[in-house]
């Protein structure tokens, strides 16, 4: 019970169970499912053994090969390998997809016995970006409505800038986490997030 409840134990427990959103008592489960841990944890290896393979047999090679004609600005050669990279690109993208926010945020919230399981929904039925970016990471998103979007509509700012800061503040995260481990600063990632803005807009009007 709060204050009581702020100990030292109660603080590491949430730094690292599977949440961004602190609560005085938070949902937990009665036992670990050992069966259920282990097969996380076989998903958790299997995958990124998967995706360490993808990378080094298709990725790698596909981006090597593509270094000639973007260095000679050979357009049509450009959009070839760009498609080309598409289909591995996407692929490698749904594994890590899964091995995240399925097997390894369940395999912790399993060793913590933490009760939430809703890391993400139903995003592959999206109609609408909107709809995408609110269902396929639960954590941040709940993160964002509580701490960010939420406390600028209580102070009068209209729903369309609230969203577009949200959007904003995400891009600037995007951008960093490209920029600062590849020592590079182009501005894509950013770029990237804040067209999902008339993005949204254009897809929700059509």
């Amino acid at each position: 019970i709060y204050p009581g409840n702020l100990t030292h134990r109660d603080m590491y427990y949430f730094v690292f169970a599977p949440t961004l959103c602190y609560q005085l008592n938070f949902p937990r489960s009665t036992r670990i499912r050992k069966r259920f841990l282990m097969r996380r944890l076989f998903e958790m290896l299997f995958f990124m053994q998967l995706l360490v393979g993808l990378i080094q047999q298709w990725m790698v090679p596909t981006i090597q090969n593509s270094m000639k004609p973007f260095q000679e600005m050979d357009f049509s050669r450009m959009v070839e390998r760009l498609l080309k990279l598409a289909v591995p690109n996407h692929l490698i993208w749904l594994i890590f997809f899964y091995w995240f926010f399925h097997s390894s945020m369940n395999f912790v919230a399993e060793v913590l016995q933490f009760g939430d399981r809703e890391f993400y929904k139903d995003w592959w039925n999206s109609e609408t970006v909107t709809y995408f970016w609110a269902n396929w990471n639960i954590p941040v998103h709940k993160w964002c409505l509580r701490h960010f979007y939420k406390p600028m509509l209580r102070k009068g700012i209209n729903k369309f800038l609230a969203q577009t800061a949200v959007f904003l503040m995400s891009a600037f995260f995007h951008e960093y986490l490209v920029s600062i481990p590849l020592k590079m600063f182009r501005l894509w990632a950013f770029m990237g997030m804040m067209a999902q803005v008339p993005l949204a807009w254009f897809v929700g009007r059509l």
